[in-house]
């Protein structure tokens, strides 16, 4: 079956979807797929890609080519926004990387769409609509599932309707911020949600648009305001005072993606989409002028939300399907930050190795099964299949408050999801598998192109039930040490994605002591983690999760369930792949 693996598009979240992207593509298994990467433009144009680009180390090394860019005195690093090309420029431009293709023109190559796309218009069902349109089946939820996953302030209410949330919100629009005195409006919002609170942009993701504001003061609150709306404000003496240095850093600031409103960007009613010019622009206008300059993003937002800031223990936690449909929640992961303080940003999630990781949640089973119990009933209603991820925190008085449900979770190799699925016996590939398979169940339900679909499901059915039969040759990969794990966790995704062997990783702790490491057990990070988890009892909900799932995880990966894995003996397999 022919995966059209899809990243990249309009969204602030695209440099994660390339990293998203070239884990599916990496880790899909050879013996039932042939990945096909799809790379989407910022303006929606699809490519099939060369796969030989799938190495670039980001996206703005892969789009656009160097070769394209304007010169300029400051080395600004830009995204495909800052060119402004008309269709044409931006087809021969594509050219280079790969063929152009017309949505009508996706079936020719492709028979299933894996969604590696986050943001608006990519998680929003509107990508999801025309897959349909077309007779495409996609994986991740269908258009209801995929609205509401988008939309924060919508999921309040859902949320409410479904787990009873408390949790104290407040909304406010860009016009009332623009009409109304920002004093007045700061404490209507301390009125609402009180002291500190946490201010979110509704449409994206990867905490991206996201500030805490615990200071009583108003220009915390309408500085945090202003980048949840994605605006900002440069001051004549901020301008004035810096150098060609300072000036091109903070052009490159508002460009990147991660910190930044991004281009293209509106200033004085007029629309800029490099940074270069926009420096020539702030040149004129502080030269004239001592008030500051406002820039307001092309996507900006047109409702924020603000939140009531939760103490608790803060958690993630995924949800697959069973045969019939039904919530199979896993183990939820709690994350610690340790030395900061403030909120799970985008810095703090991607850049800063400051949190730290505990599956599942420190607390009693009767808490994390009430987390499960959350989890499950929003899924349900929401219509959430056949996988996502739901965050939320656990209060001290044990009250479940859930949040920003998150239909097409982000899958780095050690994304939080792969760390779940892999308590209940799912390596990265299997994971893969799952949603693949599972997503062309779902999409059956949906009552369009059922027949059709059902037939790639038989077929993908077959495939599996084969390769299972073929039983691959155990290989033994030992490593002593972190190098050597890193190492060797490498090549043991290599040999799963290729399924013509059966990687065992053996951890030689000393000359006599050997250790056969399940799925569970590689998510851990060093040898260190590895000791401790090896002598851990196994916890009661994760064994909830495996009975649960028990006939999900044979059908996809042919192995008994993870307690006859273990049963059958480390010091016995050992003999046999390492004599």
């Amino acid at each position: 079956m022919r995966i059209g693996i899809f990243f990249g598009g309009p969204s602030r979240e695209r440099e994660i979807s390339f990293l998203g992207g070239k884990t599916v593509f990496n880790h899909l298994s050879r013996a039932l797929f042939t990945p096909v990467p799809i790379f989407v433009d910022s303006t929606g144009h699809f490519v099939l890609l060369d796969p030989v680009h799938m190495t670039a180390a980001s996206l703005r090394e892969l789009f656009p080519p160097a070769a394209s860019l304007p010169k300029t005195d400051y080395p600004f690093q830009v995204y495909e926004d800052s060119l402004g090309l008309e269709d044409a420029k931006m087809g021969r431009l594509m050219q280079q990387i790969g063929k152009p293709l017309h949505p009508a023109e996706l079936s020719r190559h492709i028979d299933f769409a894996f969604l590696m796309v986050h943001g608006p218009q990519l998680e929003d069902g509107a990508i999801q609509g025309l897959l349909e349109w077309y007779g495409l089946p996609y994986q991740g939820s269908g258009l209801l599932g995929s609205a509401i996953g988008i939309d924060k302030i919508a999921q309040n209410d859902f949320i409410r309707l479904s787990v009873g949330l408390d949790k104290r919100t407040f909304t406010l629009t860009r016009d009332d911020f623009n009409q109304k005195r920002y004093s007045a409006l700061f404490e209507q919002v301390k009125q609402a949600v009180g002291l500190p609170f946490v201010v979110k942009a509704p449409h994206q993701g990867s905490s991206i648009g996201v500030a805490f504001v615990k200071k009583d003061s108003v220009a915390a609150f309408e500085k945090a305001v202003r980048q949840c709306f994605f605006e900002m404000e440069i001051r004549a003496d901020e301008w004035k005072n810096a150098d060609a240095e300072v000036k091109g850093k903070l052009l490159q600031g508002i460009t990147n993606l991660d910190e930044g409103i991004a281009f293209p960007l509106y200033f004085q009613n007029r629309l800029f989409h490099h940074p270069d010019r926009l420096w020539k622009a702030l040149d004129k206008h502080f030269a004239e002028s001592d008030l500051a300059a406002r820039l307001v993003s092309l996507n900006r937002e047109d409702a924020i939300l603000f939140e009531s800031f939760v103490e608790g223990q803060e958690f993630s936690c995924g949800v697959l399907q069973d045969f019939e449909g039904k919530p199979l929640p896993l183990p939820p992961t709690e994350i610690a930050r340790e030395h900061t303080e403030g909120v799970f940003d985008f810095q703090t999630k991607y850049l800063k190795n400051v949190v730290r990781k505990y599956i599942p949640v420190r607390t009693s089973l009767e808490a994390n099964r009430a987390i499960h119990q959350a989890v499950s009933d929003l899924f349900e209603l929401c219509r959430f299949g056949p996988g996502c991820r739901i965050d939320g925190f656990l209060t001290p008085e044990g009250r479940v408050l859930l949040h920003d449900p998150n239909t097409l979770p982000g899958m780095s190799p050690m994304s939080l999801i792969f760390k779940q699925t892999a308590q209940i016996g799912l390596n990265i590939t299997d994971t893969l598998t799952y949603l693949i398979r599972f997503s062309l169940r779902e999409r059956m339900r949906q009552g369009k192109f059922t027949v059709r679909y059902e037939q790639l499901l038989d077929l993908l059915d077959a495939a599996i039930a084969q390769h299972h039969s073929t039983e691959p040759p155990l290989v033994g990969l030992v490593f002593k040490n972190d190098r050597e794990l890193a190492e060797k966790r490498l090549l043991y995704t290599q040999l799963t994605a290729r399924g013509r062997q059966t990687p065992m990783m053996i951890w030689q702790k000393s000359r006599q002591e050997f250790y056969a490491i399940p799925p569970q057990l590689l998510v851990k990070e060093n040898c260190e983690e590895l000791a401790a988890a090896v002598k851990e009892p196994l916890h009661p909900l994760i064994e909830d999760c495996r009975r649960a799932a028990r006939e999900v995880v044979h059908f996809i990966t042919g192995r008994e369930n993870e307690e006859v894995y273990f049963a059958a003996g480390w010091s016995e397999l050992v003999e046999q792949l390492h004599p």
